[in-house]
C-alpha cells in the first residue's frame, strides 16, 4: 500500500490562510492526498493565533509545524498545550511549552511519526542540536513512517539532516527561506527529500512581506515591522508518495498552484 503525504509550505498572513482554506481541500481529493503537514508559523505574519489553526486545521491539515516566530502571537501557547496536533521544533530548550513530536493516526491503521526541528546556523539561538535531538526521539515510540520538517536558513544545514536520516526516516523538507527549490530527490536508502517546500501567502512580495519594506531594509532605512504583501497568492507544497511495505519514499513530487 502507498500514501500520499502533502507537506505545504508556510502560510503567511491571512490572506495566505484564505487561500489555504479555499484550495486544500480540493487539492487534496485532487491527489489521493492520505495525511497533511503544513507549517503554519507565518499565519499572523509572525507567529500564529488559535483561530487561524482552527482555519488550518478545518481546510484539511493533519497537524500544523511551526518554527522561530513559535512564540510571537503568545495566544498560540495554551492552544499548543492543549492540541496535540500541532507541534514546535522539537530542539528548543526543555524550558519551554508543547510537543515537538508526535505519532498520529494514518490511513489503514498506519502510525505516522512528525517531527518538527529548527536549525542552529543563523536561525535558532538557545536550541539543542537537531541532530542529536532527532536520534533521541527515534529511540522513543515505534511508527510505521517518520517525516521531519526541518525549520533552518541554509541549505546545507537541511540537506545534511536529509543524508542524516536516510534509511530512518522516509521524508524530510525544509521550510522557513519560503522559496521553492527544485532539488526533489529520493536518497539511496529511500528517504524523501526537498531543500525548501516554498510558502502559501502572496505571490508580488518578498518572501511574503511588502517589497517596498524588503527593500527599505536592505537600502539602510529606518527599521520597520514587515508586513504581508496584498494582492494574489500561491501555494506551494510536495507530495511524498511513500511504500508502507517497503518503508521507502516512492515519489517526491512539487505541487504549486496559483
Amino acid at each position: 500500500m502507498n500514501i500520499h503525504v502533502l507537506a505545504v509550505g508556510d502560510v503567511v498572513g491571512d490572506a495566505g490562510v484564505d487561500f489555504l482554506c479555499r484550495r486544500l481541500p480540493a487539492l487534496r481529493k485532487e491527489r489521493d492526498v492520505h495525511f497533511t503537514v503544513v507549517c503554519g508559523e507565518n499565519a499572523a505574519f509572525h507567529g500564529l493565533l488559535p483561530a487561524q489553526a482552527d482555519a488550518i486545521f478545518s481546510a484539511g491539515a493533519d497537524v500544523i509545524t511551526m518554527g522561530n516566530h513559535t512564540w510571537d502571537k503568545r495566544q498560540i501557547v495554551k492552544y499548543m498545550e492543549d492540541n496535540p496536533y500541532i507541534i514546535r521544533p522539537a530542539n528548543y530548550t526543555s524550558r519551554v511549552p508543547g510537543r515537538g513530536w508526535g505519532v498520529f493516526d494514518g490511513p489503514r491503521g498506519l502510525r505516522i511519526r512528525v517531527v518538527d526541528l529548527i536549525g542552529r546556523m543563523g536561525i535558532g539561538p538557545n536550541t539543542d542540536s537537531p541532530f542529536a535531538r532527532m536520534d533521541e526521539i527515534l529511540k522513543e515510540e515505534d511508527a510505521d513512517f517518520t517525516l521531519v520538517d526541518f525549520h533552518a536558513e541554509a541549505t546545507s544545514e537541511k540537506g545534511a539532516m536529509a543524508w542524516y536520516l536516510d534509511g530512518r526516516a522516509q521524508a524530510v523538507w525544509g521550510t522557513h527561506t519560503h522559496v521553492p527549490t527544485a532539488d526533489c530527490q529520493i536518497l539511496p536508502q529511500g528517504l524523501g527529500f526537498v531543500t525548501d517546500l516554498g510558502m502559501t501567502g502572496p505571490v508580488h512580495s518578498v518572501i511574503g512581506a511588502r517589497p517596498e519594506q524588503a527593500v527599505n531594509l536592505f537600502l539602510g532605512g529606518l527599521p520597520q515591522r514587515l508586513e504581508a504583501a496584498p494582492g494574489p497568492c500561491r501555494l506551494n507544497a510536495v507530495l511524498f508518495e511513500l511504500d508502507a511495505a517497503s518503508r521507502r519514499c516512492a515519489g517526491v513530487q512539487r505541487v504549486d498552484i496559483c
